[in-house]
């Protein structure tokens, strides 16, 4: 058993865009420029904004965020957003969720340049992705992406079966590993809550990618022998063993299913650190026009 080890891969991934920003840099062009948006308090949303922050500045981008009172209109967010996009010196921008309940976060990320949706939410990009076209790639399905390539994990010809169909996580990998090429070639199951007898479906798995937000939920029982596991899922539990009074869970039983892997992800620690990476990628690209010309 090998543990795909998202943080290592991570901090590589950002040497590498570092040395391309200095590049950049060193020819007289400008590094790229990463807004953020956020709206009220939300102390996970003020974190999550943080480590943007920090790790845009680690790459040597240029990074801001904007923030807003959660009494703001609807329409004077869509305006400020709009504002963004018409702004040439900004090469993407993200407008950090959940947003208070008077706005509609569909319309907001409806609002956002397809060009400068470096989250990969907007329903072009979307697109784009499903039928195979340069696109930027959401988050979390973009970090699984790069944890296989770098553990040279081999997806032709396998079944993968997926636990979740989120637009955010289920949906977008189930798509990306179907597709033909390199890190896909799959043959793909979505489960979700709906399907029966799960455990004889995941047994049946070469590679099991598990985001349901059901702390544990997968068992040893579930897996075959051998299987690449990817555990998306990530829950607070109350523990008297930590400083903090929690621990943080994921959706597969760890202890219990790794020994059965020839690789798993830890919680935290696997797809986690991926996820702003992801995001410092599509800034990349966004700033070289490489998606959209």
């Amino acid at each position: 058993m090998e543990l795909l080890d998202g943080k290592k891969i991570a901090d590589k991934v950002k040497q590498e865009i570092a040395q391309e920003v200095e590049q950049i840099k060193a020819s007289g062009g400008k590094p790229p420029n990463l807004v953020a948006i956020l709206v009220g308090h939300d102390g996970a949303s003020e974190t999550y904004v943080g480590h943007k922050e920090k790790a845009s500045a680690q790459v040597g981008f240029n990074s801001s965020v904007l923030r807003f009172e959660d009494t703001i209109t609807e329409e004077d967010l869509l305006a400020e957003i709009n504002k963004i996009n018409k702004d040439p010196e900004v090469d993407g921008f993200i407008v950090q969720m959940p947003l208070p309940k008077h706005i509609s976060e569909q319309k907001v990320i409806e609002a956002i340049d397809p060009k400068k949706d470096v989250d990969g939410f907007h329903p072009v990009n979307v697109g784009r992705m499903v039928i195979g076209l340069p696109s930027y790639v959401s988050a979390t399905p973009d970090g699984i992406i790069e944890l296989f390539k770098r553990y040279n994990i081999q997806t032709a010809g396998k079944h993968c079966v997926v636990l979740g169909r989120s637009n955010i996580v289920g949906r977008p990998i189930a798509n990306l590993l179907s597709q033909k090429g390199p890190m896909g070639d799959c043959t793909v199951t979505i489960c979700h809550s709906r399907s029966k007898d799960i455990p004889s479906i995941t047994r049946t798995a070469d590679i099991l990618i598990v985001a349901i937000g059901k702390a544990g939920f997968v068992t040893a029982d579930m897996v075959k022998e051998g299987a690449v596991v990817v555990d998306v899922g990530i829950t607070r539990i109350k523990s008297d063993k930590t400083k903090s009074g929690w621990k943080l869970h994921g959706d597969v039983n760890f202890d219990e299913v790794a020994p059965k892997c020839s690789y798993i992800t830890p919680v935290p620690g696997g797809v986690g650190p991926l996820t702003i990476v992801s995001l410092l990628k599509n800034t990349l690209k966004a700033s070289k026009r490489e998606v959209y010309g």
